[in-house]
């Protein structure tokens, strides 16, 4: 009989079939079917079902065998049965759609036609339906049965040659964890190695988390625990344990608690086990044994009673769908709560989610660092030549190919002590080379495989989705999240749950398990991107098998056609650089492509390249496409094919483009309305975008667009999410009454033309308290509408924003009062407000209406002074004035103050005297077109100082080493100081046409 296979071995062929062997769309079709076809799909499906779970198993843990060229074929038709059967769903669900879009437009225009007519336009209906199609599916029953039988026989297949196979366990249902769990290793102890290298850095840091003297669980209240926990997250084979271990000998040694206590968890614990290892860990002696949990507990507070305790519960596994699991764990705390306050626990895990179950806080859980290139090769070469006598020749060859080896092994730990440990077996050149050669990602991958296996299904297919995009890309979480339900990957499981939401969740836990790592953004005011670690995107590409390819080369220069061979079969396909013959002679050609994602490119995209795209790739759900430079020189208006109407399986489309087409309109054909499961559509920065239709897109969520898009009757796109602006008209189909129904709007709004507004009922109709989603919102009258102050007001009382706005931004309002959600019935948490050209100055409500307000921006208004209330505003952080002429001076600021400006208001600016009051205030900038006299004397909290002006000589004479205005700027890390259009002095440094100050003086910044 074979042996039993490891994790090791699994990795490649089995890992593919993972994700698709277990989906549930066979399930869904047959489902679908039953109703839409008549015959008995229960049975087939009770069939079906067995089978399915029969090969999800055997696949997961498929070794090598001679039946090993037969599997591969049988894989490759099994998945695309899987895919035919998503793809006849998605059939038969746009059949549904077009038919109920179809008979509300006949009911509609039937309300208003007389009998005669309506029985005109029902037999007319009638008339154009085929008698050989399905009314549900759009397709004969013949031919739908016949694909389903297709589906069937494959399935039936695969069960009889996998019969054949002389595989153990093979009807074992735990088969998969069995296989998975020899590539665990063993308990740790806190016993650390003789020698850890590159994790001193992370062992300060956690160690002062660990000694500081927080409030976390003071015992002064019954419910407030003793303890406060901080976390080490990271993928599996990360030496989370090896630095906890470093932790822990640090704080025996240290004194600072009473008892210092280890215990390892792993996955399947009992809270028995682990209360006696932690009495052991307290006693130093054996466990009595004792039949009851209680008087377990019981002797265990004992122990614990009146000590300061340092507690490692390392290899904490924990899934977030499992309640019991977390009970388990919170037992687990119950004994911990007798000790004394500033106790401390230290968590590993290989999720952040096990972290914050037990209680530590977000900034307390601490993700495990990647080793830089230099210390990576070290520890390599720690566990290949440790103890070993190597004369320094030798040495220096073999650390050369040891620098090769690291390389490939993209800074994994665990793959360093593996492979060091072989290389630790033989000196000899040949054989390090040989080492170096081979392909190390299956022989170092088993932690990493047992952390992917212990992924949701669908959360696997997402994060194989990740190897489409090339190493080291940033990605953005909404774009992940807006793919993934494009592709069809949520799999909701209750109703009225969106698939966003759904594929939000898969998200997290990716992010929580470390297979994407968030990193902050460069770009102020942008999102924070994620990445995947190289070794896991090795990983996520053995996941993603054949179905995903990328283009990468850099042909762009010559632009000829790369010599590169795609895949015939290949669903999902990335390309670094446009080019026309590549797309029209060679993508075309991919009948079963479902995503194409062109990266950048030099060239116009010809109309008859659309044309190929949209006649060819019938099954497309994301064409990603970027409209170049080139485009713009033939016309300033982009025309989309309506052959684009054939892509009925698109849900998302985007057409990315630069600051070029800022001066450009696309317009959209009529057939775009013919997309019912469009889900997302962007058009970077075009300057307007104009829809010919859109009643038919009633599965729309996104439109993503810099500045207008020109969509008739938007009302009826009751799925949308997102939507940045709507401008009003007094036209048909762009009333505000549009706005009405679009409860699900999320994120940011803008309304614009509201002059064209003419009573608060109207206003009211645009629903706005309803609109729960929303966090932003702008209200804007155009300088042009002329509507009259009265109907303003009116019309502001009328639009009465949801409760949890957190920024409202009022533009142009000329209202003679404020509204009176001002004072009651509106949002309460607005953090942020932004008044621009106001004529009325809001008096005690803005008190009121923003008592958490951290941003007040001011701009263009009259005002002789700010609003009565500033005092008021405790909260404030952020204040920006900006071209209020007739404010002549500041009330007391604000202590809370952290953040100032003063643009072009130069009567302010002639009254600012002593700041050193501000003792929070962190930076200032000051824009002025004329004379700036002195400057006033700043607090030792500044970190950042910009001074704009348009007279250079002031400023280079006034801020001189020996001017007193210079002691009072010096101490400040960041300045930028600019005058006329020479930038005199950045981050210290002297840059401009003059010499501002000494260099002693330079050089004291």
């Amino acid at each position: 009989m074979a042996e039993a296979v490891t994790a090791a071995v699994a990795i490649g062929w089995g890992m593919k079939a993972a994700g698709w062997v277990a989906s549930p769309i066979i399930s869904d079709l047959f489902k679908k079917a039953s109703s839409y076809l008549g015959f008995d799909a229960a049975e087939k499906l009770s069939e079906l079902e067995p089978k399915i779970l029969l090969l999800e198993r055997v696949m997961g843990a498929v070794e090598g065998s001679p039946y090993r060229p037969r599997l591969e074929g049988l894989y490759s038709k099994l998945k695309s049965a899987f895919y035919e059967a998503e793809e006849i769903l998605d059939d038969v669900e746009y059949y549904r759609l077009e038919k109920k879009i179809q008979d509300d437009k006949l009911k509609s225009e039937s309300e208003v036609a007389g009998p005669s007519r309506r029985l005109k336009q029902i037999w007319s209906s009638v008339a154009k339906s085929s008698p050989l199609k399905h009314q549900e599916s759009g397709m004969s029953k013949v031919e739908l049965k016949k694909r389903l039988d297709r589906i069937e026989k494959v399935i039936n297949d695969a069960c009889k040659v996998l019969k054949l196979m002389n595989l153990p366990s093979i009807t074992d249902a735990n088969h998969s964890h069995a296989v998975a769990g020899n590539s665990r290793g063993s308990v740790t102890t806190s016993r650390p190695l003789s020698m850890v290298i590159g994790r001193d850095e992370d062992c300060d840091k956690i160690v002062a988390m660990l000694h500081e003297n927080d409030e976390d669980g003071q015992p002064d209240t019954s419910s407030a625990p003793c303890y406060s926990v901080v976390g080490i997250h990271g993928i599996g084979g990360s030496r989370k344990s090896t630095l906890a271990q470093l932790i822990y000998a640090r704080e025996k040694k240290g004194g600072q608690f009473d008892l210092v206590m280890w215990v390892h968890v792993s996955q399947d614990f009992s809270v028995d086990t682990i209360f006696m290892e932690m009495f052991e860990a307290a006693t130093g002696t054996l466990c009595p044994e004792f039949k009851n949990r209680n008087t377990l507990q019981d002797k265990l507070e004992e122990k614990l009673c009146g000590k300061r305790f340092f507690l490692v519960l390392d290899d904490i596994w924990y899934n977030t769908r499992d309640v019991t699991q977390y009970e388990n764990l919170q037992r687990v705390l119950l004994p911990l709560n007798a000790g004394e306050a500033g106790s401390k626990i230290l968590v590993t895990s290989r999720t952040e989610d096990a972290l914050l179950a037990l209680g530590a806080a977000k900034e307390r859980c601490v993700p495990i660092s990647v080793l830089d290139e230099e210390v990576f090769w070290n520890l390599l070469m720690h566990y290949a030549l440790h103890g070993v006598h190597v004369d320094d020749h030798a040495r220096r060859i073999l650390g050369d190919i040891g620098k090769e080896i690291a390389k490939k092994l993209k800074g994994s730990p665990l793959a360093a002590r593996i492979v060091g440990g072989q290389l630790h077996t033989r000196q000899s050149v040949e054989f390090w080379r040989s080492v170096r050669d081979r392909d190390l990602l299956n022989e170092t991958m088993g932690a990493l495989w047992w952390s992917y296996r212990h992924l949701h299904e669908q959360v696997k297919r997402c994060f194989a989705y990740c190897s489409l995009f090339p190493r080291r890309r940033r990605l953005k979480r909404d774009e992940l999240v807006r793919l993934w339900a494009a592709e069809g990957f949520a799999r909701c499981t209750s109703e009225g749950e969106g698939m966003e939401d759904v594929c939000q969740e898969y998200f997290d836990e990716l992010v929580s398990a470390s297979f994407l790592q968030l990193k902050g953004n460069e770009v102020p005011h942008e999102n924070d991107y994620y990445l995947v670690h190289d070794l896991l995107h090795d990983l996520a590409e053995k996941a993603a098998g054949s179905d995903f390819f990328r283009i990468e080369k850099s042909w762009k220069l010559d632009g000829k056609c790369p010599a590169v061979d795609v895949p015939p079969n290949v669903r999902h396909v990335f390309v670094e650089y446009y080019n026309e013959e590549l797309i029209a002679k060679k993508i075309c050609k991919l009948d079963n492509l479902r995503t194409l994602f062109v990266h950048s490119g030099s060239e116009a995209v010809e109309e008859e390249v659309f044309k190929c795209m949209f006649g060819r790739l019938r099954k497309l759900r994301v064409l990603n496409i970027p409209l170049n430079e080139a485009s713009s020189l033939s016309s300033d208006v982009v025309r989309v094919p309506a052959c684009i109407g054939q892509l009925r399986h698109l849900r998302y489309l985007a057409f990315r483009t630069g600051v070029y087409a800022f001066e450009q309109r696309m317009v959209l054909p009529a057939s775009l309305s013919k997309l019912y499961h469009m889900q997302v559509l962007e058009f970077g920065y075009f300057k307007e975008v104009v829809f010919t239709s859109c009643e038919g897109l009633i599965n729309l969520h996104h439109v993503v667009f810099i500045e207008d898009a020109d969509i008739p009757n938007i009302g009826r796109l009751t799925s949308l999410q997102t939507m940045r602006a709507f401008n009003v008209r007094k036209e048909p189909g762009y009333e505000l009454k549009q706005l009405g129904n679009l409860n699900k709007l999320r994120g940011e709004l803008r309304i614009r033309g509201l002059g064209k507004v003419e009573s608060k009922a109207e206003a009211l109709e645009a629903n706005l308290a309803d609109k729960e989603g929303l966090t932003t919102l702008a209200l804007s009258w155009w300088w042009s509408d002329g509507a009259s102050p009265e109907v303003e007001a009116e019309v502001l009382e009328g639009l009465c924003p949801p409760k949890d706005l957190a920024s409202l931004s009022i533009r142009n309002y000329e209202g003679l009062r404020y509204p009176s959600w001002m004072h009651d019935g509106g949002p309460k948490h607005v953090n942020r407000l932004e008044l621009i050209k106001r004529s009325s100055k809001p008096g005690r409500e803005l008190g009121r209406f923003c008592p958490h307000l951290r941003e007040l921006i001011i701009w263009l208004c009259s005002w002789d002074a700010l609003p009565d209330c500033m005092e008021h505003l405790t909260s404030l952080q952020r204040l920006e004035i900006g071209s209020c002429k007739n404010i002549r001076s500041l009330p007391a600021l604000l202590r809370s103050l952290e953040h100032l400006g003063l643009l072009y208001c130069p009567e302010v600016l002639m009254s600012l005297c002593c700041m050193e009051h501000l003792t929070t205030l962190q930076s200032l900038k000051i824009w002025s077109r004329k004379k700036i006299l002195s400057l006033p004397v700043l607090p030792q909290s500044i970190k950042k100082f910009e001074l704009r002006t348009s007279d250079e000589v002031l400023v280079s004479s006034c801020i001189t080493a020996g001017d007193p205005d210079w002691q009072k700027i010096k101490h400040i890390p960041y300045m930028s100081i600019v005058g006329r259009s020479h930038c005199v002095m950045k981050m210290g440094v002297v840059q401009g046409p003059k010499q501002m100050g000494s260099e002693e003086g330079a050089s004291s910044l």
